[in-house]
């Protein structure tokens, strides 16, 4: 009986020596809290962009001395499509409103064309023009974003600025007929480019792939202004001098697929590490 008593008060002396211990030891501190990431705030910031399209271009008339004399019709002017490239960077101010500057070129389109043209009752004249002509533009454009739905942004703007459109390879085919008989002539013209006013009209469809990646799918209608071809000469080189010639009007229904990287967009949100009391 005394053996058991002696176990018993040996367990309890055993029990409150280590509640003692335990209690003399350090506490560790409950973890962190980790606050959540802040909201976005309604503001933007810098972004670059990049598109690539096809151009389907028209002018309205070539001008000339001959035509601007004499009763003149323009048949069949028009340009073949061709593909366009541009670069540009922007800034976007809020959720709704951006703005950016884009270099643009618009590669070679086959010019094709005719001025048929009444000299007298008697006397007609077809001119059968062709060459080619691209253009480098730039442009400043704003765009108003209208909201999003299923991740698809519809968005308009609007751009001003300039294009260099250059003629190349352009040629003047002649054919006249009059009581004399029939006659031919081939006149060639020399390279030119000219600065002139531009101005578009954008809309399309953006949809963000990730915070920093836009994808959009935009029309684009273009007013390109003028184009000339420089001096001629005839082909037996019996007349030259400078050109009277002038490619009037020149617009382009544009179809583009660009993207767009956000340089600002907020990092990932990773909580810090957790540090606890050895």
């Amino acid at each position: 009986m005394r053996s058991v008593k002696s176990l018993l008060a040996a367990g309890a002396a055993t029990l409150i020596s280590s509640m003692a211990f335990a209690a003399d030891m350090p506490i560790a501190a409950p973890p962190p809290m980790y606050a959540p990431p802040a909201p976005p705030a309604d503001f933007g910031g810098w972004y670059l962009r990049g598109d690539i399209g096809m151009t389907n271009q028209s002018a309205k008339r070539i001008d000339s001395a001959t035509a601007q004399t004499f009763p003149t019709q323009t048949v069949g002017l028009g340009f073949d499509s061709s593909p366009l490239f541009d670069l540009g960077v922007g800034y976007r101010f809020n959720d709704w409103f951006r703005t950016d500057v884009i270099g643009q070129y618009r590669g070679k389109a086959n010019l094709h064309g005719s001025d048929n043209v009444t000299l007298s009752a008697t006397d007609f004249e077809a001119n059968n023009y062709s060459g080619s002509k691209s253009e480098w533009v730039v442009m400043a454009n704003a765009y108003v974003d209208l909201g999003t739905w299923w991740c698809i942004t519809p968005f308009i703007g609007a751009g001003v600025g300039g294009s260099y459109n250059k003629l190349s390879g352009f040629r003047d085919d002649g054919t006249r007929i009059n009581p004399g008989g029939l006659s031919n002539s081939v006149t060639y013209f020399a390279d030119n480019g000219k600065w002139n006013f531009a101005w578009a009209a954008h809309a399309g469809l953006a949809y963000k792939v990730s915070p920093g990646l836009t994808v959009e799918l935009a029309y684009s209608y273009m007013d390109l202004g003028d184009a000339n071809p420089g001096n001629f000469r005839a082909y037996d080189n019996s007349i030259s001098g400078s050109s009277t010639i002038k490619v009037k009007d020149i617009t382009s229904h544009d179809v583009k697929l660009g993207v767009r990287w956000d340089l600002s967009s907020p990092p990932a949100y990773m909580p810090p590490p957790l540090i606890t009391k050895g």
